[in-house]
């Protein structure tokens, strides 16, 4: 049985659900769920928690973001084993995510040493100065695709600038995505409650999410996850002035160029369409090909694809996972049935098998399909063919969303200006849409969300600006008001 984690002691106060394993469509874990009361209590040990967490020097928070690296790289073996059964991930992915999310603690641990304000000069002889301050309480809520890495990725940067956490994972995810962390915290050592994990329930999540936005002592809310819940959140907090950073949905495009390499162009398209089943919100749904090489890229794309193994999530040599659940598969698979009956052609994949949905490449796919601009959160990605760069920088800026994007061409200074030119939060040339580094700006623009993580971008979302001036002597005001 597992429980929420709230000023450092294990809850066992609501009532049980059972997650699902992708992997086996069976039972996996027996959770003890949180409700609006456990949320309160736990936003109450934060706020209690502030002034201590906030008051140790940075080295002192930079320490304890060390030892919960360390506590994660000790729990290896384990933290494997429930990325594979709780979320479907394929071993290579549920490896990668155990090998970067200790970095992400160690470059929050050298982010904290980085806070800093500077200096102004005062036409009026002040000393005058702006600083930079941690917000109080933040409220973390996180999806299941990548759940120890994201819930990560925040949560660090929001504590090394001073803050205290309350988390809420994902309900198909609370294992890796927050109790395995709080037992990294508890292993380390934090403080009690500047770090807190709540498990909750599909049928609790909306009086626990209410309560982590509304609650007055919630000073800012971080979300990944759907672009609709995101916009709900975001307009609740905006009615009460909370600060709100989002990273949400994406249709991510690659752009092919004429003088593109091939083998490059394959093997990105190929790793960022299919990574995870294409359960990556930065995952490759779009590709844009230069008609000078659309025979070519497009044979070689599909023959790639068609090998790309599956059914047993621990062979290394078999990397496409299962999707999270029978609802993740019907949406991909009412979006391949709709782009086929308008006329839509199936190059690869186009059907399940058990929880599996093939990789599948569509051409074809037009405006009035479903799959032209809405998210498909799985294996399935469009072909277009483009003559002029314009009309391809047009296409791609035509979606409401803008997340990640990718260039392939010889001409890295051509790459560049057309990244330059591409509405989306980050661009990566001769590389896929997938692409993280711990201290870049991680985030997009329109449906995508607002705000950035990592590095100098995570200091400016999660701590406030403070102006302070020091006059020497007094100030010479109007003789009237020296009277």
């Amino acid at each position: 049985m597992y429980s929420s984690y709230i000023n450092g002691k294990w809850t066992a106060m609501g009532e049980n659900f059972e997650t699902t394993s992708p992997v086996t469509n069976k039972p996996f874990a027996t959770v003890i769920g949180c409700d609006a009361e456990d949320a309160r209590a736990a936003i109450k040990a934060a706020k209690t928690a502030f002034p201590l967490w906030s008051g140790l020097s940075a080295e002192e928070r930079s320490h304890y973001l060390i030892k919960v690296a360390e506590a994660l790289e000790e729990m290896v073996e384990e933290i494997e084993d429930i990325l594979i059964d709780e979320v479907g991930s394929w071993i290579g992915k549920a490896k990668f995510e155990c090998l970067t999310t200790p970095k992400l603690f160690r470059a929050a641990a050298d982010l904290a040493k980085t806070v800093k304000g500077y200096e102004l000069v005062s036409p009026a002889g002040k000393k005058s100065m702006v600083v930079k301050e941690p917000m109080g309480v933040v409220s973390v809520i996180t999806p299941w695709n990548m759940p120890l890495n994201l819930s990560s990725r925040t949560t660090s940067s929001i504590l090394a600038v001073g803050n205290t956490v309350i988390l809420k994972p994902a309900e198909l995810s609370p294992l890796s995505g927050g109790w395995v962390l709080a037992k990294a915290f508890e292993k380390a050592g934090v403080p009690k409650g500047v770090f807190n994990v709540l498990l909750c329930s599909k049928q609790n999540v909306e009086k626990v999410g209410d309560v982590m936005v509304t609650d007055p002592s919630i000073k800012a809310i971080s979300f990944t996850g759907s672009t609709g819940v995101g916009k709900h959140i975001a307009a609740k907090a905006g009615g009460l002035l909370k600060k709100v950073s989002m990273e949400l949905g994406g249709k991510d495009a690659m752009i092919i160029l004429d003088d593109a390499d091939l083998d490059i162009a394959v093997n990105a398209a190929v790793f960022a369409s299919f990574n995870h089943s294409g359960q990556i919100c930065m995952g490759t749904k779009r590709i844009y090909v230069h008609e000078k090489l659309t025979t070519e890229f497009t044979d070689r794309f599909v023959a790639k694809t068609k090998k790309l193994g599956y059914g047993d999530v621990r062979d290394l040599n078999k990397p496409i996972a299962p999707l999270i659940n029978e609802t993740q598969i019907r949406k991909i698979d009412e979006q391949v049935i709709d782009a086929v009956a308008k006329g839509a052609t199936v190059l690869a994949g186009g059907k399940r098998d058990g929880m599996y949905y093939l990789p599948t490449i569509l051409t074809g796919v037009t405006s009035n399909m479903s799959t032209f601009d809405e998210e498909a959160f799985g294996p399935l990605v469009s072909i277009y063919v483009f003559s002029t760069i314009e009309e391809a920088i047009d296409q791609v800026n035509a979606s409401k969303y803008g997340l990640s994007g990718a260039v392939i061409t010889r001409d890295t200074v051509k790459g560049y200006e057309v990244a330059r030119k591409i509405e989306s939060g980050m661009c990566h040339v001769n590389d896929g849409t997938i692409y993280a580094e711990a201290l870049a700006p991680f985030g997009g623009v329109k449906n995508s969300g607002i705000g950035r993580y990592g590095g100098q971008a995570s200091i400016d979302s999660f701590t406030t600006t403070k102006w302070i001036t020091i006059a020497d002597k007094g100030i010479q005001y109007p003789p009237a008001f020296m009277e």
